[in-house]
């Protein structure tokens, strides 16, 4: 039996669906009547691929992979610490409404905003303060994963496609320009950052064992 259990390396395509476990309240699924029913943009609920033990989801979920059957439904339950990690008062700002205001919006208790890359929740308004709580809005709670392995990848092009999804986050079916034996040619967009380059390069010698040529497009 252990040889048809997951392992750490291997790449997988997974079904789930994330609850809140305080409330029930699904945040993330791949199923599209569970999307539907939840209010979740459900064209975009479907399987994808990852790798076990790279990162690809949270680090909690990521090590629940590992180890199980194919085609078997588990659940695990992730402690804050191993999902969106604790809530962190000095996370919460208070911010100066001229500041909103400037960008033309104009803040009330509720309203959730990007600022600088980070994803903000107004909490309160008052005498031309806004509390702003710049927390994960999962930071803190009990998450619960229902999950299924639905099965191994069945190539090296299809692990290849998967990190390239991953890192470069565009269609294989484009981004792949060739792949003979152990190299491969990808397209990439010219504003991808050289880090980015060199750790996917570096992951799929390693993971995969192919020499990748990045071409800009």
């Amino acid at each position: 039996m252990a040889n048809n259990l997951t392992s750490k390396g291997q790449f997988v395509e997974i079904d789930f669906t994330a609850a809140i476990k305080q409330n029930g309240d699904v945040f993330d699924t791949t199923l599209k009547d569970v999307a539907k029913k939840a209010g979740l943009a459900d064209e975009k609920a479907k399987s994808f691929m990852v790798c076990i033990g790279e990162g690809m989801v949270l680090e909690g979920f990521d090590k629940a992979l590992e180890g199980k059957e194919l085609g078997k439904e588990y659940t695990v339950e992730l402690a804050p610490k191993q999902a969106f990690g604790e809530r962190n008062a000095s996370m919460v700002k208070i911010v100066p409404i001229k500041l909103f205001q400037s960008k033309g919006i104009m803040p009330y208790p509720g309203l959730s905003l990007n600022m600088d890359g980070l994803i903000a929740r107004i909490s309160a308004v008052s005498g031309g303060r806004v509390v702003t709580d710049f927390n994960n809005p999962l930071a803190g709670k009990d998450i619960v994963y229902k999950f299924k392995i639905k099965r191994m990848a069945a190539d090296e092009k299809e692990k290849l496609a998967c990190l390239t999804e991953v890192y470069f986050h565009q269609l294989p079916s484009n981004a792949i320009k060739s792949f003979e034996g152990k190299k491969a040619t990808i397209k990439i967009k010219k504003e991808t950052p050289k880090r980015t380059q060199d750790v996917f390069t570096k992951k799929a010698k390693e993971l995969l064992g192919v020499d990748v040529t990045l071409e800009a497009e």
